[in-house]
Parts: C-alpha cells; sequence; structure tokens
C-alpha cells in the first residue's frame, strides 16, 4: 500500500474514524484504524463492539492495499506532521509517514484478527445535519450517567410520520426536542418499520451528530439492534440500548398553572451570579410577581440578589425554587431570546419552553423555597 494525500486532509480523517476507538480493550487490535487505499480514495475505519466509523477522502493511491495500525498513535502523528503532502507506504511490518523531512515508523497489527466491519441498517430517511446535531445537544443535557440504569444514559428517539421526537431524562429532568425530518420511500420501508421509537447511547449520539454538523442532509439507519449514519464519504453506527425511557406526555400535562415570561440571557447570567453563594445543591429562588423576577441564593450572611424585567400571568405572584445546576442546563440548552417557565407551584413540576408552540421543553422539579 502506497498513498501520498494532504496532511490536513489525513489528520481530519484520522481523527473523524478515531472517535469510536475504546480508551482501553483488552483485544489489541480494536485500537486499531484500518486504512485502505485504491483507486483515488482512502478509506479509514475504526470500530469497536458498540460503534463504528467510516471515512473516505480523495489520495493519490500509487499502490492499493490494506494496513492497520495503532489508531491514537497515528492520530498524535498526524497532529505533528508538517503542512503539505504526506507520504505513507507499508514497508515490510511498517507503515511509514513521511511530510517534510519528518518521517514516522509504526508497526502493523495483524489483519486476520480485525473484526468485519458492520454494515448499515436498513435507510429510514434523511434529517438536516445541524439541525440534527442542535436537537441533539438540546436533550443530552438531561441524560442520565449512572451507568447501573443504562437506559436512562440514552436518548430517546422516535419517528412519527416527518416528526422526529428526542428525548432524555435522568428522573429530575426531563427534556424533548422536535424536528422535522424526511422519511425514506420506497421499497426498502417496510409497513412493519415506518415507525421507530429506541434509545441510543447519549455519548455516542452526541459524539456523531457534532461529527456531521456540517455534512448538509445525513441519511438516517435504522433497525432492531443498530442506529447509522451516513452523509457523503462518511459512514458511522451505534448500538442501541435496550429499554425504554418513561413517557413524558402526562408529566408534561400540568392542566391549570401560571405562566411567566422572561428574557433568556440575562436570566441566564443572573442565575450564575447568584449562585456562587449556593453551597452544595442548595437552591436558587425565583420570586415571580407582576412585572419582575427576584433571584435569591444563600442562606443567613453568605446571600446574593438580583431582580430582572419578567411578565407572570394566571396569578399574582409566584415563588420557586430550582437545583441551579439543572437550571443553568435547561436555560443553556435553549437558542430563543426568551423562555416561558410553566409553574403549578413550589415543589411541582415545572416545564421551561421556548414559545407557545413547544418545540423544544424542559421538565424541572421544583424544590422548597428558601426561607
Amino acid at each position: 500500500m502506497e498513498f501520498r494525500i494532504d496532511s490536513s486532509e489525513l489528520t481530519d480523517a484520522v481523527a473523524w474514524a478515531a472517535r469510536v476507538l475504546p480508551a482501553r480493550s483488552p483485544v489489541p487490535v480494536l485500537g486499531g484504524l484500518l486504512l485502505e487505499a485504491g483507486g483515488g480514495r482512502l478509506r479509514v475505519s475504526g470500530l469497536d463492539y458498540e460503534a463504528s466509523a467510516r471515512i473516505e477522502v480523495e489520495a493519490d493511491t500509487a499502490r492499493d492495499g490494506r494496513a492497520l495500525v495503532l489508531g491514537r498513535r497515528l492520530l498524535d502523528i498526524c497532529k505533528v506532521l508538517p503542512r503539505g503532502v504526506v507520504e505513507c507506504a507499508v514497508q515490510g511490518a511498517r507503515l511509514s509517514v513521511t511530510g517534510g523531512e519528518a518521517r514516522f515508523g509504526l508497526s502493523l497489527l495483524p489483519l486476520d484478527d480485525y473484526p468485519a466491519q458492520p454494515g448499515l441498517p436498513a435507510f429510514r430517511g434523511v434529517v438536516d445535519a445541524e439541525a440534527f446535531a442542535q436537537a441533539v445537544g438540546q436533550v443530552a443535557v438531561a441524560a442520565g450517567r449512572d451507568d447501573s440504569l443504562p437506559v436512562l444514559t440514552g436518548i430517546r428517539l422516535a419517528l412519527d410520520g416527518t416528526a422526529m421526537t428526542l428525548a432524555a431524562t435522568d428522573r429530575y429532568r426531563y427534556a424533548v426536542r422536535t424536528l422535522e425530518w424526511k422519511p425514506e420511500g420506497g421499497d426498502t420501508v417496510s409497513e412493519e418499520t415506518e415507525g421507530a421509537d429506541v434509545v441510543v447511547p447519549a455519548r455516542r449520539l452526541t459524539e456523531i451528530a457534532r461529527s456531521l454538523t456540517t455534512a448538509g442532509p445525513v441519511r438516517l439507519a435504522l433497525d432492531a439492534g443498530s442506529i447509522g449514519f451516513e452523509s457523503d464519504g462518511t459512514r458511522t453506527t451505534t448500538r442501541l440500548l435496550d429499554g425504554r425511557l418513561p413517557r413524558h406526555d402526562k408529566l408534561f400535562s400540568l392542566g391549570e398553572h401560571a405562566v411567566a415570561v422572561t428574557e433568556r440571557a440575562p436570566l441566564l447570567e443572573a442565575v450564575k451570579r447568584v449562585a456562587v453563594v449556593a453551597e452544595g445543591d442548595s437552591p436558587v429562588q425565583l420570586a415571580f410577581a407582576g412585572d419582575t423576577v427576584q433571584l435569591r441564593a444563600g442562606y443567613e450572611d453568605d446571600v446574593a440578589s438580583q431582580r430582572l424585567p419578567a411578565l407572570l400571568e394566571g396569578t399574582e405572584s409566584m415563588t420557586v425554587a430550582f437545583n441551579p445546576g439543572y437550571l443553568l442546563d435547561a436555560l443553556g440548552s435553549f437558542d430563543t431570546d426568551s423562555v416561558r417557565f410553566h409553574l403549578l407551584g413550589p415543589g411541582q413540576r415545572a416545564l421551561i419552553t421556548d414559545r407557545e408552540d413547544g418545540i423544544h421543553q424542559h421538565l424541572l422539579m421544583s424544590v422548597k423555597p428558601l426561607v
């Protein structure tokens, strides 16, 4: 195998495929990246038992072939290569990488021990990569971190007609975001697979979404055990989690409640400001009344407060309090100028939305207000 390629293109391709490599693995070859050169193309592939990634880029291929090398070592080399054309060639039991006056040699891993790259599931449709990445980021903040409850570390992805719903919860908060997508017609989609409701590992889905941000339309593939995404020259898959997230429909149905509207950015900064005196999980209090909201945090001598404009409807006043970290995560996940708080009362559910149509919703449990 022998090829020539621009150093920046090689670095980007190696970095993209290396995302799925395990930090540690009892199987050494799973730390490898598979390089395949031929027909004016270079394909870089990586996988572990949960995910796979493959990218193809143009290259000047002088000699076709395949090589398996330690992926993270190759990535470290790529990051320090001089700018310009890089020459790579298999020489005996090594891959030589030459850029300018710098030359590196990497030991080859045994190709016979490397697992086959998993194929993509059946294609289901197309989604805009930028919109998808934004939606994943907005709900991922609510995903659980406790691996003893695996399903709560995932993001629910549900398909219904032209609507895609993403949702995540760690039992203390629940984020939901809807967006449009285009189902793929034709004979490849059967009646049994027209809709879908699966749970994808949040960390993996976040990584995938970020890597595809500028890819434009992305094809989504899905079956009972895995989900995949394909764009121009890239392909990635990850396994699904077993189980289902609790339904959010009843939780988000508040019945009669008050609504408070305030500007998002000033509120976000005010919460950060007053929360510096909040010890541990002590709450930040929001006291809505008339056309203002008074923020307060701390106890006894160590206290902080700030007043902001706000509009309250449905009651004369309402005081609620939230875990400051959860509230900051929620406010930071929105991108609108203002947010709406749908409030039942102290110690009860509170729903934060971006606007009246509520394509982005974040549910928090309020806690006991400060005394």
